[in-house]
C-alpha cells in the first residue's frame, strides 16, 4: 500500500486536502464523497491495510440490488481523507467542491479480505449514516480498473423507482449543506494563496456513527 500517486497528483500548497500517512483504525473506516469536479460523481472509499481504497462512481449508489453502478478504481488516499469536505482549487487534480455524503464503517463478509480483494470480489456490510447492509464490489475482467457496485439482497434494498438515495438524501452527513452552500462557505480567490489556504484549510471533523 502507497499513498505516492495520490502525492503526486497534488499540490498541498494550494489544496487543502490532507498530506496524510498509513495508518489503522481498530474499525474499518467507510466514507463516500460526492464531488463536484468536471463531472458530477461519488467517491467509494473503504479502509483497507492502513489506505482508503477508492472507487469512483459515476451515477452514486443505488439501493436496488438488480442495478450495477460502474465503481472506476482509483489511486489510494489517506485514512485522514475521509474527513475532508470543502473545495479543490481549480486547475487542481480533481478540482471542484467535495462534500462529505456518507460516513461510517464496514466489516467485510469474505474469510479473507485480501484474497477476496485480489481475487475481484469483495463482499461486505456498510455501518454509515445513509447507507447500510450487504454491498458488493466485483471486478470487471477485461478491464481491472472498472469494477461494479452492487446492493446486496437485504431489508435495506429498495426499488430505485420507489427510493432513490442520492435524490432523496443529497445533503452533507456533517455539515447538512448541499455543494452549493459548501461551495458558498468555503469560497475562494485563486490569485490569492494565502487565502486559499486559510478558507480551505478548515476540515469537519469525523462524527461517531450510530450504529
Amino acid at each position: 500500500m502507497s499513498l505516492e500517486k495520490y502525492r503526486k497528483k497534488r499540490n498541498f500548497k494550494r489544496s487543502a486536502e490532507p498530506y496524510g500517512r498509513i495508518k489503522r483504525n481498530k474499525q474499518l473506516i467507510y466514507s463516500i464523497q460526492k464531488h463536484a469536479a468536471s463531472h458530477l460523481h461519488y467517491d467509494l472509499r473503504l479502509e483497507f491495510n492502513g489506505v482508503l481504497k477508492s472507487w469512483a462512481i459515476p451515477k452514486g449508489p443505488s439501493l436496488d440490488n438488480s442495478i450495477k453502478r460502474l465503481a472506476v478504481q482509483v489511486e489510494d488516499h489517506p485514512i485522514e481523507y475521509a474527513k475532508f469536505e470543502g473545495i479543490i482549487p481549480k486547475g487542481e487534480y480533481g478540482g471542484g467542491t467535495v462534500m462529505l455524503w456518507d460516513v461510517g464503517t464496514w466489516i467485510c463478509e469474505n474469510e479473507n479480505a485480501n484474497s477476496a480483494y485480489k481475487k475481484g470480489h469483495l463482499s461486505f456490510i456498510l455501518k454509515g449514516k445513509k447507507l447500510k447492509g450487504v454491498w458488493n464490489l466485483v471486478q470487471i475482467k477485461n478491464n481491472p480498473k472498472n469494477w461494479l457496485f452492487i446492493k446486496g439482497k437485504d431489508k435495506y434494498a429498495q426499488s430505485e423507482r420507489q427510493y432513490d438515495i442520492t435524490h432523496a438524501k443529497p445533503n452533507s452527513v456533517l455539515s447538512r449543506r448541499s455543494l452549493q452552500g459548501i461551495a458558498k462557505k468555503f469560497q475562494i480567490d485563486l490569485p490569492n494563496k494565502s487565502k486559499i489556504i486559510k478558507k480551505t484549510s478548515k476540515n469537519f471533523h469525523l462524527s461517531k456513527t450510530k450504529k
